[in-house]
């Protein structure tokens, strides 16, 4: 499995207080945007040294409110809904076009938002456009159908079972391949059906009330619900016990084991694989690699063992999980009252409207991300945003050529690693053909499965073929950034490239201390913990001499133990080991995107203050100001269980207890640095 190392899943607020964790009572404010340094949301009252993340932040989060439909309020979410507001405009517009060619990207996106915002036709159908997909499900008569059967959800994203997709050969980035991996759970993650915690016990319960109200939606009285409701949980409970934990998935050399599709057939006595995957039109595949072995084999115990009328209410779940925010407004309430309220603590779903811009960027991403980047990304902005990744990439490339613990050999291979880093700025040079999608402006969950069906064809499509580098894994409106080691490369998508990470009216400081720490941070993910074992090529390959792997090994461990001593609220504390990928990430940006910044004024004379702020000052409050956030407790819980990343607060307070930089540009007296500045300062990079 290639873990595709990402900016943020969700960045979180970590501290449990009144002035951090906001509730609704009282009218709530709107969250406060700005631009450059925002001196009107710090906390002048603290000390830089004591605390800096309230320091830069301490105002803004006591004046906002979490909005009730939000489980938080980030600075990506701030972001994102700008974003969105756009492409509600951009939709509106296009939606009002009935000159647009029916075959276009414009018809297309406006006739997909449309279906979606059509809630008379939508409420009037209720759960009926699902009822042929019900009936194949209903039409499983013998163990022999089931396969077909899963392939079809499967081509329909409604990954029950298992997880099937293409991947880049771990050990061979030239060529495409197929996976399976772990998967078909419904709550969060194994914990929550294994963990006898009390608030996971509690939400098992709610869970089976959930299972019970989605069954009855669909029709079936509610003692028969009640008792397909035990039969799911019991089903993907038995999922869990066979699935790895988070913490175990981080490793790619065990989910590296590429076999032919005659020995998948051993492992698992009794289950042909033949009839699953001529249904996905990959009769002929010959090999794949799969993910997490044992996983696979307990899903064919229970292909055999599990009674047949077991696995069709399975399916029957799986397919309305995956589609219930798509249909009447009964369904939709109690999917969000679960998944929203029981889950996050979220009391309110987002206006219809939100909903469907992001289910158009879903699933028409590239056809709506091209007139996206018409409104929001002109070719200055890339050219800038170009230029600040050349700096850091050649920062880092110094501090390669210069560690004063790597040895030649290995040295060698991180500079050509390095330097082949691919690097993809605002959007595809080649944007995806959508001719091959039907959409209409029928009914919206329809066109949301044969989006899907289009996305899962064009993913299969990959498999046996070289690979094609030019492709993006997200579209342009994305607030995020990626690293995949597989393809070596970093990515930033337009979406990302807006103020305040990115704005080519700011100074340098606040540009590198935002996406310049986003660039660095992307590119150390390929000398983490996980990216250093892939090569300049992306192959799964070791290249380290034993020595200098021992001395990565020992500082990557004491990271780990740094962050292990962080508990963000109540017992829970961060997994210094899950996280760890993503705290050398931040770790390792926030030291070359410095040393970056500094590199930019050789030459020049020292930048004036700005609103009484150094150059170097700007720069960290520009770093702790796009992690900023206010977050529901039961949010936090869940992410900590759940999020590569840590927490808001320790993506901060972390990093800057490892720089002594940032100590000398506040002037910290001694006592201060020698309390708060790590004695032997833990940075790989």
């Amino acid at each position: 499995m290639t873990i595709r190392r990402c900016l943020l899943i969700l960045p979180f607020l970590p501290m449990l207080g009144l002035a951090l964790l906001r509730g609704d009572e009282g009218k709530p404010k709107e969250p406060r945007f700005w631009r450059g340094i925002d001196a009107a949301g710090m906390d002048a009252s603290r000390k830089p040294w004591d605390d800096f993340y309230q320091y830069a932040n301490g105002k803004w989060i006591a004046e906002t409110d979490i909005p009730a439909d939000r489980p938080a309020v980030f600075v990506f979410t701030l972001l994102a809904k700008r974003n969105r507001q756009l492409l509600r405009e951009i939709l509106e517009t296009a939606s009002k076009d009935d000159h647009a060619p029916k075959n276009g990207i414009r018809w297309k996106v406006a006739a997909f938002y449309r279906s979606g915002m059509d809630e008379r036709k939508i409420e009037a159908e209720g759960s009926r456009p699902l009822k042929d997909e019900l009936a194949r499900i209903a039409a499983v008569k013998e163990a022999k159908d089931l396969l077909p059967a899963l392939a079809r959800l499967h081509l329909l994203r409604c990954f029950a079972a298992f997880d099937f997709a293409s991947t880049p050969d771990l050990k061979d980035s030239r060529r495409v391949i197929a996976e399976m991996s772990q998967g078909g759970l419904s709550l969060p993650d194994r914990d929550y059906y294994l963990k006898d915690d009390a608030r996971l016990k509690k939400i098992r319960g709610e869970y089976l009330v959930h299972l019970t109200k989605m069954f009855e939606l669909l029709g079936d009285q509610r003692d028969e619900a009640a008792r397909e409701a035990k039969t799911v949980l019991a089903f993907e409970t038995r999922l869990a016990k066979a699935s790895r934990a988070r913490v175990d998935l981080r490793d790619p050399q065990r989910n590296y084991h590429l076999m032919g599709v005659a020995d998948l057939d051993k492992e698992t006595p009794g289950v042909a694989w033949k009839p699953y995957l001529k249904e996905l039109g990959l009769g002929e595949l010959k090999e794949l690699t799969v993910a997490q072995p044992d996983f696979v084999k307990e899903v064919g115990k229970m292909l055999v063992e599990t009674p047949l009328d077991d696995w069709k209410v399975y399916l029957r779940w799986k397919l309305l999980n995956s589609c219930a925010d798509k249909l009447s407004s009964p369904f939709v309430e109690e999917d969000f009252h679960f998944k929203g309220t029981v889950l996050t603590g979220t009391p309110r779903n987002l206006p219809r409207w939100e909903r469907i811009v992001q289910a158009t960027d879903h699933s028409l991403g590239e056809a709506l991300g091209q007139l996206y980047v018409e409104k929001a990304f002109p070719p200055q902005a890339k050219k800038k945003a170009e230029d600040l990744v050349a700096n850091v990439k050649s920062t880092l490339r110094h501090r390669l050529a210069h560690l004063d613990w790597m040895q030649p050999k290995t040295r060698e291979e991180a500079l050509r690693k390095l330097d082949a880093i691919a690097v993809k700025i605002g959007h595809p040079d080649k944007w995806r053909d959508y001719s091959g999608l039907a959409v209409d402006r029928g009914v919206y969950v329809l066109n949301a499965l044969q989006a899907n069906a289009f996305l899962t064809r064009f993913d299969l499509d990959k498999i046996g073929k070289p690979v094609d580098r030019t492709q993006w894994e997200m579209t342009p409106p994305t607030i995020n950034a990626y690293y995949n080691p597989s393809l070596n490369e970093i990515v930033f998508p337009a979406g990302i490239l807006q103020p305040p990470f990115f704005d080519p009216e700011a100074d340098d400081g606040v540009n590198y201390g935002a996406i310049g720490m986003v660039i660095g941070h992307e590119l150390t993910h390929g000398f983490d913990d996980q990216g250093r074992k892939y090569d300049a090529e992306g192959n799964l390959r070791d290249w380290w001499t034993p020595e200098d792997a021992r001395v990565y090994k020992q500082r990557a461990q004491a990271i780990a133990e740094q962050y292990d001593r962080y508990v963000p609220i109540d017992d829970l504390k961060i997994n210094g080991e899950m996280t760890l990928g993503e705290n050398i990430a931040d770790l390792g940006g926030l030291k070359i995107a410095y040393l970056a910044y500094k590199k930019s004024l050789e030459g020049k004379p020292a930048p004036a203050k700005i609103d009484g702020f150094t150059g170097e000052q700007r720069f960290f409050l520009s770093y702790a100001m796009i992690w900023r956030a206010a977050m529901r407790p039961d949010f936090l819980r869940q992410r900590l269980r759940t999020d590569f990343h840590s927490p808001a607060r320790f993506r901060i307070l972390g990093p800057l207890y490892n720089t002594p930089e940032f100590f000398k540009a506040f002037d910290a007296p001694p006592e201060a640095v020698r309390t708060k500045l790590n004695p032997n300062p833990v940075v790989i990079w």
